[in-house]
Order: structure tokens, then C-alpha cells, then sequence
């Protein structure tokens, strides 16, 4: 260290401390004081001092997150003491009897419960040794686990290093997992990019911390939260597992907002009954609650079962899983091309609406759960995921076998298999239903947002040649629609004006519509704000789009290649011609209505969808986050608002109505307006 000038050492430290500390207030505290640009430059200048001093670089420096070794397996971590799984109810007459069971163990009261969010993840252990991250590894059996060191430290809710006085050993158990609409955002670019879309976050999490490239494990949105206690030598005598989720707190580690104090049996149930009315509006999947004893005490006295601890139980929602026979089995084009097989079922309610048909993934699943026609089978539905096909339960006698196609259902272009060898694809650009699902994105809510153009007008219209691109539907006259079936004059000169309201858009909206391989809306936003018009956007290396916050080199690549395609520079020829403009927000420009705030949503709205709403903050300079915390400075509570509302109140939050939030929101934004290129 004695080449390296004092001045160096000195910044690195500073840029160290800076980024922990904006992780911190990221993932812990849920109130970010930087954009994202801003937390990447710092990002930037430690890597250059570093590269330019490396012997500053040092394992716990947040520029190591991200290895480049890919590891050939993982190698076997026991565990002391093991990690047990839990023993769960599903009523409240079986939670009454593990209560009365626990009291007669006790020959006495049990004390305080302490309910937790039973977050439908993986768990991990972390272990720290002199406040440094040593070792990250799943749960496996219990007793011996496998060790994901290089995977963990990917995931930035997950400290590297510990802040504070941190003890001689530490080992903190939690859940890895992924919330609702990163999720979703992921699934559309694994579906963009011709791989299977995941069934639900717990496989995407539990697949994500597998890879054998923690490259790839980065780019997953991975999140972390802190649950239970392992070893420990050292720190303070604790005797509550409330004081313990506080003290790991002060570390660095998130925990759910959601935990509470329960003084008894029917306070748990009620959290019970009140948490699981608005399961559908948490960030995450959940599927039940976890009660735990508070007292530590009363813990080491009631003890462990072989497999489970006496002291915690997993409360459990019933799943959202039905029965139904498979009809028939249907191939469907997605707009990027990928084959996916759907199960056609006798409909059946599930999860509060009636299915009628679930996916099968892709070819390979389909073998794996050897579904044939005539089968029963179960089928789930969680959260806004498309319900899926989980396993025969009846075979059929003489079911006629599902035979893996070879030619595109639509174009019969010959099928080729995708990079993950898994899903396949038509590559004909001009397959028809490619191109109907491209206009249906198109002209979607979340891209230039067009009523009146649904699925059986898009048919008409490719079928008779009248749309050949997403884009020629703005050329098409009142006249000609007017002409197709079900489309009356009234009906063709409302369509029309909504094209023409829609030719005025936000650069978002427009980079969404255009259906990138991997650019989801919240990708699209990023991309908007940190290029600021089309034309920059479409002249981006892409080591330039690599270094745009939450992109990574599988997103950067998709782009450079789609601005690389003659076909898309026509496209946005065309999008020019036919008076498409756009109103960018620049992230960096001040006075948006939503600027630096951090805003929460709860309850229902009724003008606008929720992820309307959230874009709105984001697209005012604002962020939208799923829970209330000292550093929220907003909640917008909707019908039926629940505890955010409250929790904001008690602590002095404001709180205002959508109708407020609306009004709030229409002044302030600072634009920049410009054609579409």
C-alpha cells in the first residue's frame, strides 16, 4: 500500500462508505436520496480507482459484487444449529390446538407472538466473520446445505459488509426472493428474448441463485429479507426475536415491514384474516404467515421437534390450485416468435375467476409432466401469473400423446430452438401471428394505450393484408375499418381519434411499444431517461446502454442489435411520417411533481391502474415503492386502503386520495418535446 498515494486510499474509503450507505437507504430504509445515474457514477469512480490502485480492491468492496469465475458446482456447508423447516396450519380451530399444545408444554402462557410475512422464496444462510460476508448458502436439507458464496454477493439487499460493531462470527438466515412486478418485468424479458417464461417467483429465485455464472445471477432481480438467527459469538445478550430482527436492522439487513406483535391467539388470527384480504396487493408473494414466540427463552425451553421447531408454526393461506381435464392442447406465437404449448381445460374457478386455460411452458415441460389429452390434471394461479399446468393427477385411458411440433402452428416455417435450448420459435419476421401480437403490444395499455383495437380487429386486418407493421395501423382510413366486421361508422371514427390522440405519446411508452427483445416497460423508462430522445437511444453502443442503471449486457445487446436492423430504422421512419411525437421527462431536469419524493400506494383506485399511477411518479422524478416506512414521504391511499394507511398515519406520513394525487400531478413536469427519431 505504500505506492498507492493517501489521497487514493482517502476517496476509496469515502466512495465505499457513500455507496453502503445508499444501499442501505435503497433496501432498507425504502428511501433513496440519489438517482440512479448518480449512484452509478460513484459506482464508476471506485472501479477506476481501484483498476488504477489494485491493491485497494479489497472482497468486501461493493465493485466485487460480481465475479467473472463460473463455478463448475457448489460444494456442501453444514449447518449448526440445522435449518429447520416449519410445521404449518392451515385453519384457525388447527392454530387454536398449536397453541393450546404449546401452552401445555410451557404449563403456561406462551407470551407474545410475533407474525412474519411467510414470503414464498429461498432460504439462505449468510455468514460473517469480523463483520465481513465469508459464506451465502441454501438451506438444502436442513443439516447441509450448498454453499452460492459468489451468487449472494450479486444481490445488493445482501451487505457485503456490516455496519457497525458487528460480532466476532455472525450468521443471519433469511429469503431470497423476487417481488411481484420485477418479476413480471423479468418473465417479459425472458419471454422477449425466446426463453421460457418462469412459473413463479420462487422458481425464478430459486433458479437465479443456481447458475453457475453469477453473471447471470446479477441480473436477476433478486431481493433479500432477514428472518431467524443462526450461530453467534459475540454482541449483545438478546431476549426477544423483535430485538433481534432490530438489531440485525442496524447491520444493514432488510426486514419486513409487515411484522407485528400479537399479544394472543386472536390477534394473530386477525392479522391472519386482515393481511390475507390484501395478499393480492403485496409487493411480493406470500404464501401464509410465519408465528413465532417472542421470548427467546421460552424458545430454547420449548425446542425442536427432528425436523421442526416447537416455537414457530407457518400459518398457511389455501393455495389458489384447481382441478380441471385437459380438452386439448394448443400451440400459441408470441410476438418474438416463441412456441408456447397451452392446455385448453373444462373451465374451472380458481383463485376468485374462472380458468379455461393454462400454460404448459414449453415442449420440455410438457414431456417432463407427460400430459395428454383427456388428462386431469391441477392447475395453479398465483398472484397476476398465468395460471399453469403443475401435474397430472389422473391419467386418461387411451390419452392421445401431445407430439412436440416442428413447424410454426401459424407461417409453417420451420421451428428452431432457442439459446437455452429449450423454448422454440418461428423465425419468419413475417409470420401473421407474430405480427398480431405485435400490434396487440403495440397498442397496449402500458404501450401507446389504443381502445378499440382488439383481438378479432388485429386478425381481420392482418389476415386481409391491410397491416403488414404495427405502424401501418395509423395509415389505415375511417373508411376501411368501417368496412371490416363488428366495426360500424360510429365505431371507425372513434378508433381513428384514438389513433390520432395516441400519435402523441412519452418516449417510454413509445420504446416499449416497439417490442425489444428484453425491454419491458420499467427497462423502456430507464432507457428514456437516460437517453432523453429516440434518436440518441438508437445511436447507443452498447457498452453505453451496459452502463445505464439495472441494464445489463443481455438487455444492452438486444437493443444495439434492434437499432442495428434496417427494418427497425424504417420503422421509426414511418412513425415519423405518420406524426407520432413524444413528450420525454428528463430525469435529470428539476421541478417534476413527484420530484425526490418516495410514494406509496394502497388500497384500490378507480381511475387509474396502479401501475399507471406508479409510472406517473416514476416519469415526475419520483419513486414508487410497496412499503411505508419514516422515510416515505407520501401515501396515496384508494378504496379499501389498509395498514399503510394506518401506519402512515401513526407515523405523521401524509396521506392524500387519488383525486389529490391526480391534481398534484398535473403540473410541474418538465418536458421536452420531440418527434418519434
Amino acid at each position: 500500500m505504500t505506492d498507492v498515494p493517501a489521497s487514493a486510499r482517502r476517496e476509496v474509503e469515502r466512495l465505499r462508505r457513500e455507496i453502503r450507505r445508499h444501499d442501505r437507504l435503497y433496501y432498507v430504509e425504502s428511501r433513496p436520496e440519489i438517482a440512479d445515474g448518480e449512484y452509478d457514477a460513484l459506482m464508476r469512480r471506485l472501479k477506476a480507482i481501484e483498476e488504477e490502485h489494485p491493491l485497494l480492491r479489497t472482497g468486501d468492496s461493493p465493485t466485487q459484487r460480481v465475479g467473472g469465475e463460473v463455478s463448475s458446482g457448489f460444494a456442501p456447508v453444514p449447518f449448526d444449529p440445522p435449518m429447520l423447516s416449519l410445521d404449518n396450519v392451515t385453519s384457525a380451530e388447527e392454530f387454536r390446538e398449536w397453541d393450546a399444545k404449546l401452552r401445555r408444554f410451557l404449563k403456561g402462557e406462551p407470551g407474545t407472538y410475533l407474525v412474519e410475512p411467510k414470503i414464498d422464496g429461498v432460504s439462505l444462510s449468510l455468514l460473517y466473520r469480523e463483520g465481513l460476508l465469508v459464506t451465502g448458502a441454501t438451506r438444502g436439507r436442513g443439516e447441509t446445505g450448498e454453499e452460492i458464496t459468489p451468487n449472494v454477493r450479486t444481490i445488493r439487499a445482501i451487505p457485503l459488509r456490516l455496519e457497525g460493531d458487528a460480532p466476532a462470527l455472525l450468521e443471519v438466515r433469511g429469503e431470497a426472493y423476487m417481488d411481484r412486478a420485477e418479476f413480471a418485468e423479468l418473465n417479459r424479458r425472458e419471454a422477449a428474448a425466446g426463453r421460457s417464461p418462469f412459473a413463479n417467483p420462487r422458481n425464478a429465485a430459486s433458479g437465479s441463485l443456481k447458475q453457475k455464472d453469477p453473471r447471470v445471477t446479477a441480473s436477476r432481480p433478486l431481493r433479500f429479507y432477514a428472518h431467524s438467527a443462526g450461530r453467534r459469538e459475540g454482541g449483545p445478550a438478546i431476549a426477544s426475536h423483535a430485538a433481534y430482527l432490530d438489531w440485525v436492522r442496524g447491520f444493514g439487513f432488510p426486514v419486513p415491514d409487515t411484522v407485528r406483535p400479537c399479544r394472543d391467539v386472536e390477534a394473530v388470527l386477525g392479522a391472519y384474516a386482515e393481511i390475507g384480504a390484501r395478499r393480492e396487493s403485496l409487493p411480493y408473494e406470500i404464501d401464509g404467515l410465519v408465528v413465532k414466540v417472542d421470548d427467546v427463552a421460552l424458545q430454547r425451553i420449548l425446542g425442536a421437534t427432528g425436523k421442526a421447531p416447537r416455537w414457530a408454526i407457518a400459518l398457511k393461506y389455501a393455495a389458489t390450485q384447481a382441478t380441471s381435464v385437459v380438452e386439448e392442447v394448443l400451440f400459441s406465437v408470441g410476438r418474438t416468435g416463441v412456441v408456447t404449448p397451452i392446455a385448453r381445460l373444462k373451465p374451472v374457478p380458481c383463485g376468485g375467476v374462472t380458468i379455461s386455460s393454462a400454460s404448459l411452458h414449453n415442449f420440455k415441460e410438457v414431456s417432463r409432466l407427460g400430459v395428454r389429452r383427456g388428462d386431469t390434471v391441477l392447475i395453479e394461479r398465483a398472484g397476476e401469473v398465468i395460471p399453469h399446468v403443475v401435474k397430472v393427477v389422473t391419467r386418461a385411458p387411451g390419452g392421445k400423446k401431445v407430439v412436440p411440433l416442428r413447424k410454426c402452428p401459424s407461417c409453417r416455417a420451420k421451428l428452431v430452438r432457442g439459446e437455452d435450448r429449450v423454448a422454440w420459435g418461428c423465425p419468419n419476421p413475417e409470420c401473421p401471428d407474430q405480427l398480431k401480437q405485435a400490434v396487440a403490444h403495440f397498442f397496449s395499455r402500458d404501450a401507446l394505450d389504443v381502445d378499440g383495437i382488439g383481438e378479432k380487429l388485429i386478425e381481420q386486418a392482418v389476415v386481409k393484408g391491410i397491416v403488414k407493421d404495427p405502424v401501418d395501423v395509423f395509415f389505415v382510413g375511417r373508411e376501411v375499418w368501417a368496412s371490416l366486421e363488428r366495426m360500424a361508422e360510429k365505431s371507425a371514427e372513434n378508433l381513428v381519434q384514438s389513433l390520432d390522440r395516441a400519435k402523441g405519446t412519452t418516449l417510454p411508452r413509445l420504446i416499449h411499444a416497439l417490442g425489444i427483445r428484453n425491454v419491458g416497460s420499467r427497462t423502456a423508462d430507464l432507457l428514456a431517461r437516460e437517453f432523453g430522445t429516440l434518436e440518441r437511444l438508437q445511436e447507443a453502443s452498447s457498452e453505453a446502454l451496459e452502463r445505464v442503471h439495472e441494464v445489463g449486457p443481455v438487455v444492452a445487446r438486444s437493443v444495439a442489435a434492434y437499432f442495428a436492423d434496417p427494418r427497425a430504422g424504417r420503422r421509426i421512419d414511418r412513425l415519423r411520417e405518420a406524426g407520432v411525437r413524444y413528450d420525454p421527462v428528463s430525469r435529470s431536469a428539476p421541478g417534476g411533481p413527484w420530484e425526490g419524493k418516495t410514494v406509496v400506494f394502497t388500497g384500490t383506485l378507480a381511475s387509474i391502474t396502479r401501475e399507471d399511477a406508479e409510472r406517473r411518479v416514476r416519469e415526475g422524478g419520483g419513486r414508487a415503492t410497496g412499503s411505508v416506512s419514516p422515510k416515505t414521504d407520501l401515501v396515496v391511499a384508494g378504496a379499501d386502503a389498509g395498514s399503510k394507511r394506518t401506519k402512515a398515519a401513526a407515523l405523521g406520513v401524509e396521506v392524500i386520495d387519488e383525486a389529490e394525487f391526480l391534481r398534484r400531478g398535473e403540473g410541474g413536469m418538465v418536458e421536452e418535446s420531440g418527434k418519434a427519431g
